[in-house]
């Protein structure tokens, strides 16, 4: 909530005002401040944005940030070094152990563009510690090829990623990154729903099944298998059917009793909705469609409702996607 903020920004700005006095924090209720409001294009409630240099020109935008060591952590990234520096092992080892999550870069040398995007990509994901490397020794005792980015969950590697030396890494891998704070497939429900929004990926897969149905297992084993190769690319979510709190994204995806289990992708910036053509949740079926979906082939799933039947009894006529079609063109 708006209060949980902005508390948690009041107290990284109680924080960082002794370890950089320079940092300034602020706060505005744009209701009262319209022209304030126009000039920076505040949409959404609430936003924090910040501004470099004193110059009010392109603040950047501080987006998904809810916790003051968060907070901090973003700031300090954006105003000093965005990853340390490893020269040991021991410090590797350090760092891969103080938290859930680490990610490391590997590389041969410490100024190419790879780095660059390796460092920007840490600027936009405060949740986890960063660190690089070029010493020959760290690489040889992790057994890693150069230029390699690794995420290290629970001290073990669990992801190991090629960096190229392209410029178009960053968005992909900044997604990438931020799905590691979720689970390979995320149960939905009110809990996690905020954390499955907060990662910018916004290609959705749903699962719909009851969760104690005999083929459960086999199901989200498959389910589970696919979503390993599509992550950082589609989000891949499970709903159980069988727990009535999840009856409004049914119905927002029209599933009924008798279409489970169901898979759908959804889009989040057009809210199209795909349907997957098999009915068998098998990882060959699933791989396809998630593909078929990527490379833009995949159809859109148009769901309508019945044709009601006293839809022609009165002047104004009652319309479906069913007598859409049919009655206007």
């Amino acid at each position: 909530s708006s209060q949980n903020l902005s508390e948690e920004f009041a107290e990284a700005a109680r924080q960082l005002k002794k370890e950089a006095p320079r940092i300034q924090f602020g706060k505005i209720d744009v209701t009262h401040q319209h022209d304030l409001r126009k000039e920076f294009n505040i949409q959404a409630f609430p936003t924090v944005k910040f501004f470099v240099n004193g110059s009010r020109e392109d603040p950047i935008d501080c987006k998904g940030v809810r916790k003051a060591s968060t907070f901090i952590t973003w700031v300090k990234r954006r105003t000093g070094p965005s990853t340390v520096l490893i020269n040991s092992t021991d410090q590797a080892e350090a760092i891969i152990k103080a938290d859930d999550l680490a990610v490391i870069g590997f590389f041969r040398e410490l100024h190419t563009d790879s780095v660059e995007v390796f460092c920007e990509t840490a600027r936009d994901v405060p949740e986890m510690p960063f660190g690089m490397t070029a010493s020959e020794d760290v690489c040889a005792d992790y057994g890693i090829q150069r230029n390699s980015l690794v995420v290290f969950k629970k001290g073990k590697p669990v992801h190991n990623e090629a960096l190229e030396d392209s410029r178009q890494n960053k968005l992909g891998l900044t997604r990438l990154i931020k799905t590691f704070n979720l689970d390979l497939v995320t149960e939905y429900n009110i809990e996690t729903s905020v954390k499955i929004f907060d990662v910018p990926v916004e290609n959705h897969i749903l699962l719909f099944t009851p969760t104690n149905s005999e083929t459960f297992n086999e199901i989200y084993e498959n389910y589970q298998s696919a979503a390993a190769e599509f992550r950082g690319k589609i989000l891949f979510v499970l709903v159980d059917t069988n727990e009535a709190r999840n009856g409004r994204i049914f119905e927002y995806f029209r599933i009924r009793d008798i279409d489970v289990p169901a898979v759908r992708i959804l889009n989040l910036t057009s809210d199209a909705k795909y349907k997957m053509p098999a009915d068998e949740v098998t990882v060959e079926n699933i791989r396809e469609f998630c593909q078929s979906y990527l490379n833009g082939i995949a159809k859109q799933h148009l769901s309508s409702e019945k044709i009601p039947q006293d839809w022609d009894k009165m002047p104004v006529k009652v319309l479906v996607g069913k007598n859409f079609n049919s009655i206007i063109l």
